[in-house]
């Protein structure tokens, strides 16, 4: 089977930039799953309903997220309804909405990292427990890792090598070169990258960020300008049969909208 995982779509640029490209990639690569990390879809900062109907609407299969899950009030209710939004997985049991999806054979997993992030619980250890309690039931398994650190992004795929079919990383918006299955049959690339303007700061204003870097006075971030629009993804070819990634290559694509 091939699947799609797409980085970190930014605003309104970005979920154009989906809604023009992958009707006709999902047809050219015979696709059978799509997964976006959405947590940036909505101006930037979160997701609304809205916004997610509208990726949902574009050929987009599941919504994973990560930090900013939470920074549209309104998204919170509809995360515990059938929506298949996912927010990390390492977050508190008591917090609304669900960090595993499972469909047939396939689960899709929103994980996220500790380092230079935030205080969630271990990453590592959630995962022990959640394939644990899937026990081998789910032939396919993939997990969206949002991150920061590189070191934390590679040994997370390291730990679950063997285990799970792939770990893509998201969150820093920059594609990785380092695409690859390891031994164990994992795919894993360290980024995606992002679906937001060329002509931006990982997805942001270049003057806003600028100002924010030479002054060091917090503001809000405005989505970056422009009519080109990268597309980063990486498409993964798994064995249904083993769960094992047969291989794991980076689709990037530029856009004008």
């Amino acid at each position: 089977m091939l699947v799609m995982a797409i980085g970190d779509v930014i605003g309104k640029p970005g979920r154009q930039a989906v809604k023009k490209l992958l009707p006709g990639l999902r047809k050219q690569y015979e696709l059978d799953l799509v997964i976006a990390n959405a947590e940036n879809a909505a101006g930037g900062l979160g997701l609304t309903l809205n916004t997610a109907r509208e990726l949902l609407d574009s050929g987009v299969d599941i919504l994973t997220s990560g930090n900013h899950i939470w920074d549209q009030k309104e998204i919170i209710p509809h995360l515990d309804e059938d929506m298949p939004i996912l927010r990390p997985i390492n977050y508190p049991p008591c917090v609304p909405g669900r960090g595993c999806l499972a469909v047939d054979h396939i689960a899709v997993v929103s994980l996220i990292g500790r380092t230079f992030v935030g205080n969630y619980d271990c990453p590592f250890r959630a995962m022990d427990q959640l394939l644990n309690s899937l026990k081998k039931s789910y032939s396919v398994i993939i997990v969206d890792f949002h991150a920061e650190a590189t070191s934390e992004k590679i040994a997370i795929g390291r730990y679950l090598d063997g285990k799970v079919s792939a770990v893509v990383g998201t969150h820093t918006h920059v594609g990785t070169v380092d695409a690859k299955v390891f031994p164990g049959g994992t795919a894993h690339v360290t980024d995606i990258g992002m679906v937001g303007p060329e002509e931006s700061i990982i997805g942001d204003d270049i003057d806003a960020v600028l100002k924010r870097f030479l002054t060091c006075i917090p503001q809000r971030l405005s989505v970056g300008t422009g009519k080109k629009i990268t597309f980063n993804s990486v498409i993964i070819n798994i064995d249904e049969k083993t769960g094992r990634a047969l291989s794991i290559e980076r689709l990037d694509k530029s856009v004008e909208i």
